[in-house]
């Protein structure tokens, strides 16, 4: 039987190839760790696929799709990296491990849980934005972790590009978090990540991304693990694999992992959840995941084989293994009500229509998202859902609508709490950066003082715009992204981020205009349709399915109105002039799941299935809901 050596390490036995070749090089000192961090659009998920090109990872004649990391649908269709993923490139004898994060703010649980995987932190900055919310957020709890920091600023070749400023914002964002003298003392590379491109200055030689890789090889140190130690792992991904199972993805902590091996899952408190065999060992190549026979001390894998392990979780050796310590993850600020659709088209849509199935489906997305929780409330088909943010709530109801589920949802509310010193009741206070053109200022910061936002800086951010910073109480913001894109005519941007929790800011003024609702069950009628435009804007067309109950636009005063949306013109034998005219509808506001859920009202609900978004009211009878007005009224 041969016998492998990899420095300290001699395996006996036959391995795979790919396995081979991670094994005839010294595994520590051969391995690096990175993890890139950046806000939203600064071209993160871009700069991964140009390594793996650049790095040989793909043919010459394949045929790769751009942002190849961003593999499930609702990634490619949004333009966002919704979750954390792992890749690994071979560059001159070392292989460098690289995890793509998201960059939005709601998603910063798959940030938080993943940096403890990885030594080092590529920090990415936009030369024209400069360090936006989330690069402050993550850059945080990586300088925090003691990781070592490589700044690069992309989109360098931008006409608008400022990167000598962005340096010294960079800098000044490090001082202000904190960071050692090691870390301040950062490489920066300017990049096109989209150009394949880096360089150490702006004026040296733009040819390839070699500068880069040299510099994660010569900057970061390899992993430090102990080698001979009882085997552990921190299990921080979790997927499910029709063939596999339960996928965990993690840093080997210490010692070595080996195919059916036993092990023991451990939480955090060092308490034995269950035992099982490692059934099958990934390791990443490219972004592809082999299957190899052995792992070493700090090398990121994925094992299968375990029915309850989770997040968070230690899998260590059943004989002397210790748990491995887990950061813990910022509460969530956000919760919204899931319930079973109740309304008179259940069921017409989706194949899964009970409570026993969403439940499970849930509880399921609870174990591996650390950033969500789920709580069951005293109506068995009413569950409590706790968020960073109403797009991360989005994710997940488009998530399960896509998945055949059907269900309603209610608006969001913040999660108050009661201070740890006072006692007085606090509320989640929202960093919030917004980028406007010069002329529209003034709308947005009159729409931010309404909601209770105050402003904390505004500095000119060139090319005719303008950055303004505020703080202000999430339950403000629920429902502004809409307003707020009406009042820049679409060009501003806007960047939240959870700051703090601060005293509560008293009341603030929700929807002005109430809603027109269907007094009957049919389908639209265009006549009627006709008629009504002139009491408010319509959110659906003609020959469209309606209920009792149910939303079908928004009036035009404050109060809610109940309209006929079925009514038909009546037909005479005697023709009068003018009577015959064509109906000629105006376009319907038609409203996106996440304008749905921040549109409605507390008494209100979306209604969710495969094919269909509905607004409705809570109580579809109309003598109830005039029953519970009064009895709200007289409380």
């Amino acid at each position: 039987m041969p016998v492998y050596s990899a420095g300290k390490f001699r395996i006996r036995g036959r391995i795979g190839e790919s396995a081979r070749l991670f094994l005839d090089k010294d595994v520590l000192d051969n391995l690096r760790n990175i993890a890139i961090i950046a806000h939203v659009d600064h071209g993160k998920t871009t700069l991964v696929d140009q390594l793996l090109r650049q790095s040989g990872s793909f043919r010459e004649n394949q045929q790769v799709a751009e942002r190849v990391m961003d593999s499930n649908d609702l990634e490619r269709e949004r333009g966002i990296t919704i979750l954390a993923k792992c890749a690994s490139v071979d560059w001159n004898g070392v292989r460098i491990n690289i995890v793509d994060t998201p960059g939005h703010a709601d998603f910063g649980g798959e940030v938080e849980r993943i940096l403890s995987m990885v030594d080092g932190a590529l920090v990415l900055v936009d030369s024209a934005e400069g360090p936006m919310p989330q690069t402050k957020f993550v850059t945080q709890k990586a300088l925090a972790l003691g990781l070592k920091p490589i700044v690069v600023i992309n989109k360098a070749d931008r006409p608008d590009q400022r990167a000598d400023e962005v340096h010294e914002e960079v800098f000044d964002l490090f001082a202000a978090l904190d960071a050692n003298d090691e870390q301040l003392d950062f490489p920066t590379l300017y990049a096109s990540a989209k150009e394949g491109w880096a360089a150490p200055e702006m004026d040296a030689p733009r040819e390839s991304l070699t500068p880069l890789f040299e510099l994660i090889v010569d900057h970061l140190a390899p992993p430090v693990a102990d080698a001979d130690a009882p085997f552990a792992m921190l299990a921080s991904i979790l997927e499910y694999d029709t063939y596999l199972g339960r996928v965990l993805t993690g840093r080997v902590e210490r010692g070595t992992a080996r195919v059916n091996s036993a092990v023991a899952a451990l939480n955090r408190d060092g308490a034995r959840l269950e035992a099982g065999r490692l059934t099958k060992l990934l390791s990443f190549r490219g972004i592809e995941r082999v299957p190899v026979n052995e792992a070493h001390a700090g090398d990121i894998i994925a094992i299968a084989g375990l029915k309850e392990a989770t997040v968070a979780d230690t899998i260590a050796d059943p004989e002397g293994g210790m748990p491995v310590t887990a950061l813990p993850v910022d509460p969530p600020t956000l919760s919204m009500s899931f319930s079973i659709n109740d309304s008179p088209f259940a069921g017409d849509d989706g194949d899964k229509v009970t409570s026993r199935l969403l439940a499970a489906r849930l509880f399921r997305e609870a174990e591996g998202n650390v950033a969500i929780q789920i709580e069951s409330t005293s109506d068995e088909n009413v569950f409590e859902v706790k968020g960073r943010g109403e797009l991360q709530l989005g994710v997940l109801i488009e998530t399960l609508r896509r998945e055949g589920f059907e269900l309603s949802v209610s608006r969001p509310r913040v999660l108050y709490r009661d201070g740890p010193e006072t006692g007085a009741r606090e509320e989640p206070i929202e960093e919030v950066v917004i980028d406007v053109d010069d002329p529209y200022v003034g709308p947005v910061v009159e729409a931010m003082g309404e909601r209770k936002g105050e402003m904390t800086d505004m500095r000119p951010s060139g090319g005719g715009k303008t950055r303004v910073t505020f703080l202000a109480p999430s339950r403000g913001l629920i429902g502004y992204h809409g307003q707020f894109l009406n009042d820049t005519r679409g060009t501003g941007v806007m960047s939240r981020l959870y700051h703090s929790y601060a005293l509560y800011k008293g009341p603030i003024p929700g929807r002005r205009n109430g809603v027109l609702i269907s007094n009957s069950t049919g389908k639209s009628v265009p006549f009627a349709l006709w008629n009504l435009e002139e009491r408010g804007e319509l959110f659906i067309d003609s020959g469209i399915a309606v209920y009792e109950g149910m939303i079908i636009g928004e009036h035009s005063r404050g109060n809610d109105l109940e309209v006929n949306p079925l009514k038909t013109k009546k037909l005479t034998n005697i023709r009068a002039a003018g009577s015959d005219e064509a109906v000629r509808l105006t376009t319907p506001r038609a409203l996106r799941l996440e304008e749905a859920i921040s549109y409605i009202d507390d008494d209100e609900l979306v209604e969710v299935t495969p094919q269909h978004i509905r607004l409705r009211k809570r109580l579809l009878d109309p003598h109830v809901r005039k029953k519970e007005s009064r009895r709200a009224g007289s409380a």
